[in-house]
């Protein structure tokens, strides 16, 4: 692995002597006390959400409301870094701008650097490294290369001065996120090598030029996509692959973890290394807030530490955030368009079966005119609130590029596509047209009970046709049994299936539960 890193904007820069200050002054051996902020997972969630699962506020998030509070942590402690990371893009606006609101969003906001995500490939990674280049701050990932060659995709690390020390940030993806849960169209061409192996080469260099080193990582398996996840145990995502990470590679002072939302209310220190492991919910609902006293060969010590929730009742709106925000808005007033009402609410779960679920399987099903319409959780970033229904929350909802894919396939290998879907890997796909009724508790290969189309048994040498987003079609989450059976896709996106579905009904009743009976 060489020393030169390729910038995203396509520029080949020496980085072993590139530090950026944040506080002045030299570093030293001494002890010195500093403030950690973070966040990870945000995806564009601008808007503040309904919190009906907590007491102590309505309305929880919203980008403005965050940068409001990030700014009252800096002004209390002037020594300090905020990082997120990862997943920035997501949502209609970053859509709409292919990604640039979000980079002046995240400028606006004063991120000190910010790890690469999956979701930030979602226009493929020549877009990706054009827009990048309006970025006020480093946006970082190692272990992404161009195929075949040793070059990195991204920077690899920055030095930032916190006070008297050097912190060094270095960026990584985990091998799933980068598989699995990206379209290979948007990168192709590019390669990842295991973190392990990535950080294992960078650490000990870095720990000659800093400090301290800070991991930003973006790994393990994607987040539970359900707003109230914090509230609930059954979805909460491990953090296996940081606890690895940290045990296999000395000289990791921090690991700051994106990507599968597993708020930690404490850091986890890794006994074997002491390296410190924090994460958030995501959706820029909370704010990782971490105080550290550095004291040279020791261990970092955490004065404090706390997973602020962001009251958006309570706090004001920054003014520079909400004007950019609302300045995009103003720019694309087609999104405000109202295309139909829904009649009651529709939310998502992540490990059960959900309205929004069933009412998006519907209406590929409709538009298709299969016997079935399937789509996983993972393609849902949104409830969907009684009342009018404009476009940029139905993009909000699905605002992925995915056309419709018609798969044909007989009984017995849909019967093995419904038996991974209930594995619950990535979440508990969502049907229409298709009823069954499944153990949880048995064995993997043994938890389909029963299934039936249209109500009626399914025959494994009959054939039946599927529709379901092209990212799933094409292997997307390990749905690789689909592939061979793909039969044609849509030059309609799945968002405008679904506009056209609101349409032409003008008012959709949200879809009652019991398609999935889950023992």
């Amino acid at each position: 692995m060489g020393a030169l890193v390729l910038g995203l904007a396509g520029t080949l820069l020496l980085l072993s002597g590139l530090v950026m200050p944040v506080q002045a002054g030299e570093a030293d051996t001494g002890t010195e006390t500093f403030q950690i902020l973070y966040t990870n997972d945000i995806e564009s969630v601008y808007e503040p959400l309904p919190a009906p699962w907590r007491s102590d506020m309505t309305h929880i998030g919203g980008l403005a409301k965050l940068a409001s509070l990030i700014a009252q942590y800096r002004v209390q402690a002037p020594k300090s870094l905020l990082l997120d990371a990862g997943d920035l893009f997501t949502g209609s606006l970053a859509k709409a701008t292919q990604g640039r609101l979000v980079f002046d969003l995240y400028s606006a906001i004063g991120y000190d650097a910010v790890n690469v995500g999956n979701h930030e490939f979602e226009y493929g990674w020549q877009t990706l490294a054009f827009v990048s280049q309006r970025a006020r701050f480093p946006l970082l990932n190692a272990n992404i290369f161009y195929e075949d060659t040793e070059i990195p995709f991204g920077r690899a690390y920055v030095i930032l001065e916190v006070g008297r020390i050097r912190v060094a940030v270095l960026g990584l993806m985990g091998v799933d996120a980068f598989i699995n849960t990206m379209m290979p169209s948007h990168r192709q061409g590019l390669s990842i090598v295991a973190p392990e192996t990535v950080a294992a080469h960078w650490v000990p260099k870095l720990r000659q030029e800093a400090e301290i080193v800070v991991l930003l990582t973006h790994q393990g398996r994607t987040a539970p996509m359900q707003t109230d996840k914090e509230a609930d145990p059954e979805v909460q995502r491990g953090f296996e692959e940081e606890y690895a990470l940290a045990g296999a590679v000395d000289g990791i002072d921090l690991i700051v973890a994106g990507h599968t939302d597993h708020g930690l209310q404490t850091p986890v220190r890794h006994p074997k290394t002491q390296t410190l492991i924090v994460e958030t919910f995501g959706q820029g609902m909370h704010l990782g807030v971490l105080n550290l006293r550095y004291q040279a060969g020791e261990p970092l010590t955490v004065v404090s530490s706390d997973l602020v929730p962001v009251n958006a009742d309570a706090l004001p709106s920054d003014a520079a955030v909400l004007d950019l925000i609302e300045t995009a808005r103003s720019e694309h007033p087609a999104l405000a368009a109202v295309v139909g009402a829904l009649a009651g609410h529709a939310p998502r779960k992540y490990y059960r079966e959900s309205v929004v679920g069933n009412l998006v399987a519907d209406a590929l099903r409709a538009y298709a005119k299969t016997d079935i319409g399937m789509i996983t959780p993972g393609a849902l970033r949104a409830d969907l609130a009684s009342g009018p229904v404009t476009v940029e929350q139905i993009r909000n909802v699905f605002p992925f590029l995915d056309r419709v894919s018609t798969v044909r396939l007989t009984g017995a290998v849909l019967k093995e596509v419904v038996r991974k879907g209930l594995r619950r890997e990535y979440g508990l796909p969502q049907y229409s047209g298709l009823t069954l009724t499944a153990e949880l508790e048995a064995p993997e290969g043994d938890r389909l009970i029963s299934i039936k189309i249209n109500n009626l048994p399914v025959i494994d040498a009959k054939e039946y046709t599927l529709a379901t987003g092209s990212f799933t079609a094409t292997g997307g989450e390990g749905y690789h049994l689909l592939t061979p059976h793909v039969v044609g896709t849509s030059e309609a996106l799945v968002s405008e299936v679904l506009v056209a579905y609101f349409e032409s009904k003008r008012e959709v009743v949200a879809p009652s539960l019991g398609r999935q009976t889950l023992r």
